[in-house]
C-alpha cells in the first residue's frame, strides 16, 4: 500500500470514529438508571452491546473482501471473519464460517429483526451480515469491501435465508 493511500485511509478511520462518537454523544441521551426488572436490564444491555458492534463494524467500512481472510487482519475480511471479528472485539465468540455461525445463538424471524441481529443468506447458507436496523445489514462481498446494503428490497432480500441472535 503506498504512503498516500494508507494516510488516506488512516485519515478515514480516524474521521469515521470520530464522527460516530461526536453523533452518539449528541444523539443519544444519557440517563441515570433507576432500579429496573431484570427483563429491562437484559434488554438495556443488549441494545448496548448491539450499538458498541455496529460502531466497530463501522470502523471498517471500505476494508477490502478477500475470501477467505482470516479474523486476525484488519486489511481485509470475508463475511464470517469480519462478523467473527467484529463480536470478538465487543466480547462475543462465534465459529469462523457462515455456515456455523448460522447455528449459534437462537433464531429470529425476519420481522423481529433488532440491530445486532446475525442474518444469512442463501441456500446453502454462506454469506453472514450484521443486522443494524432500518432494513440495512452491514456486510461485505465484491468490490465494495465492507458496506452497508438494504435487505427490505432486491437482491438481499430475495436471497435472505435465516437470522439468529447471539446477543444476549
Amino acid at each position: 500500500m503506498t504512503k498516500s493511500r494508507l494516510k488516506k485511509s488512516l485519515l478515514g478511520i480516524t474521521l469515521s470514529v470520530s464522527l460516530i462518537t461526536s453523533i452518539n454523544l449528541i444523539a443519544i441521551p444519557q440517563s441515570a438508571h433507576a432500579a429496573s426488572s431484570d427483563s429491562t436490564s437484559v434488554s438495556t444491555t443488549a441494545s448496548s452491546k448491539a450499538k458498541s458492534i455496529i460502531s466497530t463494524g463501522k470502523q471498517y467500512l471500505g476494508v477490502r473482501y478477500q475470501f477467505g481472510a482470516t479474523k486476525d487482519r484488519t486489511t481485509s475480511f470475508d463475511c464470517s471473519s469480519f462478523t467473527q471479528f467484529i463480536y470478538e472485539k465487543n466480547g462475543i465468540t462465534l465459529p469462523r464460517s457462515s455456515k456455523e455461525q448460522s447455528q449459534t445463538g437462537t433464531f429470529v424471524a425476519k420481522n423481529q429483526l433488532q440491530p445486532g441481529d446475525l442474518v444469512f443468506f442463501y441456500s446453502p447458507i454462506h454469506h453472514v451480515g450484521i443486522y443494524i436496523g432500518n432494513g440495512k445489514i452491514m456486510h461485505t462481498y465484491g468490490s465494495p469491501g465492507v458496506t452497508i446494503s438494504d435487505i427490505t428490497s432486491g437482491w438481499w432480500s430475495d436471497h435472505y435465508k435465516t437470522a439468529r441472535r447471539v446477543i444476549n
